[in-house]
């Protein structure tokens, strides 16, 4: 099954998100990385690999970024873990990360979860 991480700022964030998306996929395996090693809002490098390396399997990981820094740091560590099968999610981080952990429960392959989360993107909530 493809790992999904959650990157954030915020690390209430990122556990939110994940919490969200168990809920609907208990058996997803999705884990958080946000904020600082202190608590304080941020990104590190350290937690994103260790979340990478948490979730990791042959089938890979997906990764979901809010913003910024996030976004820099994954790709540091996607860099510094050339020899696993990494992808950046392009998509919002709710949404997408929801998205994201039901269908890699379902079986999903990592190369074709972009395409789910693009579809999270484009879902109204409201009929305007």
């Amino acid at each position: 099954m493809v790992g999904i991480v959650i990157v954030s700022h915020s690390q209430r964030l990122a556990e939110g998100v994940v919490e969200l998306a168990k809920m609907m996929a208990s058996d997803a395996h999705i884990v958080a990385a946000g904020g600082l090693e202190d608590g304080t809002p941020g990104t590190s490098f350290e937690k994103i690999s260790n979340a990478v390396e948490e979730v990791y399997s042959e089938d890979g990981v997906g990764v979901l970024m809010d913003m910024g820094s996030a976004v820099m740091t994954t790709e540091m560590v996607i860099e510094a873990m050339e020899d696993k099968k990494i992808v950046m999610l392009d998509g919002p981080v709710v949404e997408g990360g929801i998205v994201a952990a039901l269908e890699a429960s379902m079986g999903t392959p990592l190369d074709e979860l972009q395409s789910k989360v693009d579809e999270a993107r484009e879902t109204k909530k409201l009929d305007l």
